[in-house]
């Protein structure tokens, strides 16, 4: 009976380690998937600020500088629920504007041209690769809180189920094999 006992406290213990080590885990989750949007968001704000900033320069054509700086203008000031299109649509514009490597060239002639083409081709690349770390963290997370152990003994808590950031973000190949 004395041994049955201690087992039984023994599997209990270990079994509430594991559930612990468990929740552990998916708090460093979480934790790992706000940074990840941190980053996420920084690099989009980053992405806006510098087309915003290049479309009123006057280097661009007065038609290309509007469809930028509208778009720009509509990233940074979108609510979090219209992020995603607003976002995608930026993408879009960039892409229109900076479609032909001519344009691109045309920027970089102009004074301080160089230097701002750089910069946009580094906050056009550096998005991509920031929404991957945000959604890899996602499916992570989405896959340990799909576990059943994890939805029996509610293990996530009240916090709210991850969702991924989805959107347009192709760069323009006339940035995109420019080197930063």
């Amino acid at each position: 009976m004395t041994e049955t006992l201690i087992w039984t406290v023994v599997a209990l213990i270990a079994i509430g380690m594991y559930l612990s080590w468990t929740a552990g885990r998916l708090d460093r989750l979480h934790s790992r998937i706000d940074a990840a949007r941190a980053a996420l968001d920084a690099q989009l704000l980053r992405r806006a600020s510098v087309a915003q900033e290049l479309a009123t320069s006057g280097v661009l054509d007065p038609a290309a500088s509007i469809v930028l700086y509208e778009a720009a203008h509509a990233a940074r000031q979108s609510e979090e629920d219209h992020r995603e299109v607003a976002e995608s649509e930026l993408s879009q514009a960039l892409r229109a504007v900076f479609g032909e490597p001519e344009q691109v060239d045309a920027v970089r002639r102009a004074p301080g041209g160089e230097e701002a083409a750089g910069e946009l081709a580094a906050a056009v690349r550096r998005v991509p690769m920031a929404r991957r770390f945000h959604n890899d963290a996602v499916r992570a997370a989405r896959a340990l809180r799909r576990h059943r152990k994890v939805r029996w003994f509610r293990l996530a808590g009240h916090a709210p189920f991850p969702l991924a950031f989805e959107m347009d973000d192709e760069p323009p190949v006339a940035l995109a094999d420019r080197p930063a």
